[in-house]
């Protein structure tokens, strides 16, 4: 599975906006003995600055600073939703980062080190996979916000689970599934997680029925692995995951890289098709990772992804 559609807000602050930050935090722990309703009132203020101000990260072309940023971003957030636990905004960027974080640095980093240490690659499955739920815990906060008893309700009736939803909830419900689709993949072997795919499958639809181009075309990227990984069971599934392939790339208007390497690795291996794969990663690589800025840093990491599928083509098509 393969999250990493985007790489946007919810992060961490920078420049002024994190000056700004600081000084409310600071204003906090002054006003800390003035009264609960100022505190609170003064929390929300943070939490709301953090939720909309961006991350700062999607234009970066280093991966490697955005990692090492990236954990105090995430604490940051996590302790200020102590404070506020129901502010959507932050439990959509602590969903958001969480899974992030977990595929670019953990995950990714997992699948490189497997032929030089396998114990180093297991430990950082187990670490991401703990992270995905995490993730996963914050997204069905959100949406509990909004919708009380939404998060039963999915373990139970996932079919009809979220016709309360809206438009507004498009963003909560494509980051938890991701999230909790993510965790799956890395716990096979957790026959309680497995059941949960309805759940998942009932998010993403829903989103994609919401929105079906939101964050551009990020859910039918999603939707390329989610095929894929239930072709076994499910007929058709490649032809499925070959029309959300073609839908991300027109609605990126092919400057996205993750829809070329989501579909090389999911669609091209299983089907056995060496020259669609290396057409595919060809056609990520040939891309302008700036050409639109907010998704250099995804460009970047999708591009590197690309790269490390091609070293092991001959070991993927083994026969």
């Amino acid at each position: 599975m393969a999250p990493l559609a985007s790489f946007g807000s919810g992060s961490i602050c920078t420049g002024h906006a994190a000056g700004r930050r600081w000084l409310a935090l600071a204003l906090v722990c002054a006003l800390g003995a003035s009264g609960c309703s100022v505190r609170n009132y003064a929390m929300k203020q943070v939490g709301d600055a953090l939720a909309a101000s961006g991350s700062g990260f999607g234009s970066d072309d280093d991966p490697e600073l955005v990692g090492a940023a990236a954990p105090f971003s995430l604490k940051l957030i996590e302790s200020v939703l102590a404070a506020t636990p129901d502010h959507r905004g932050l439990l959509l960027a602590a969903t958001q980062g969480f899974v992030q974080y977990a595929y670019a640095f953990v995950e990714m980093r997992a699948d490189e080190l497997e032929d030089s240490d396998l114990e180093a690659a297991h430990a950082q499955r187990a670490r991401a996979a703990r992270l995905y739920l995490r993730a996963r815990n914050y997204g069905l906060r959100g949406l509990e916000v909004a919708h009380p008893g939404i998060a039963k309700a999915l373990k139970t009736v996932p079919a009809t689970a979220l016709s309360r939803t809206n438009g507004e909830d498009t963003a909560l419900l494509y980051w938890t599934a991701v999230a909790w689709a993510a965790a799956i993949a890395s716990s096979k072997d957790d026959p309680f997680l497995v059941a949960d795919l309805p759940a998942v499958e009932a998010l993403a639809r829903r989103a994609l029925a919401l929105d079906e181009a939101y964050d551009g075309g990020a859910i039918h990227v999603f939707l390329i692995n989610f095929e894929m990984s239930r072709s076994a069971m499910h007929a058709g599934a490649v032809e499925r995951a070959k029309a959300h392939y073609e839908r991300a790339v027109e609605l990126t208007a092919g400057r996205h890289a993750a829809p070329h390497v989501a579909c090389a690795e999911a669609v091209s291996v299983a089907e056995r098709d060496r020259a669609e794969f290396e057409r595919l990663l060809g056609s990520a690589l040939k891309l302008d990772p700036g050409a639109v800025p907010r998704w250099r840093l995804v460009n970047t990491l999708m591009q590197r992804r690309a790269r490390w599928l091609l070293e092991r083509a001959d070991r993927l098509f083994a026969d």
